[in-house]
């Protein structure tokens, strides 16, 4: 088996993981992230990914309306029309770093220098640094998309979850594909995967 060509929608592994069964499937077990699993039922890597991102501080306030929106108990909402463009993957909602600086960028008229010194800001928990961008963001927004400062406020409400702790999408990704591949391995062959699993983990 070539692990880096098994199929990405294999039916067996998505059914697996909504029954619950992520015991040795990597970033996906754990008690919280099974049961999100279970609730969230994924049909695809994407689900997956997001599911990585959103499993850490801050970010999983957003896990329940992801679910929501996925079946359909919610409907898929832009906080901007400008934000359809980047955010359709995941439902309109921000998930990964990236998100973050796409709306810099789309809403707030951000370069990209000036959206890399946004990210470190971010990323490093620099509150001088985030009090600038801050004042920036909200009025970079009313100028350049013409929102209310109240509606710019609420779009940077939306950015404070990831001065916790946020994954840019290539993190997620990488992560999300390994997680595919060990719950692909243990779904069509179980047996091996988890005699694999208990060798390793055996010393």
């Amino acid at each position: 088996i070539d692990i880096e060509k098994v199929p990405l929608d294999d039916t067996k592994t998505f059914e697996m993981l909504a029954r619950g069964e992520t015991e040795g499937v990597f970033q996906l077990n754990g008690s919280g992230m099974t049961r999100a699993l279970k609730e969230l039922r994924p049909t695809n890597i994407h689900d997956i990914n997001v599911m990585v991102a959103l499993y850490r501080p801050g970010q999983m306030a957003t896990i329940d309306e992801y679910v929501a929106r996925k079946h359909g108990k919610k409907p898929i909402t832009y906080y901007h029309p400008k934000m359809k463009s980047y955010l359709s993957a995941s439902l309109g909602l921000l998930v990964y770093q990236d998100d973050l600086l796409f709306t810099a960028i789309e809403l707030a008229g951000y370069d990209w220098d000036k959206v890399d010194k946004f990210r470190k800001a971010v990323g490093k928990k620099i509150p001088e640094e985030m009090a600038k961008q801050h004042v920036a963001f909200v009025e970079g927004c009313q100028k350049t998309s013409g929102m209310s400062k109240k509606e710019a406020e609420f779009i940077w409400t939306l950015f404070e979850p990831f001065q916790g702790y946020g994954f840019n999408k290539a993190h997620a990704a990488s992560y999300g594909k390994v997680a595919y591949q060990t719950a692909y391995m243990k779904a069509n062959y179980p047996v091996a995967y988890m005699s694999a699993m208990l060798t390793a983990e055996s010393g």
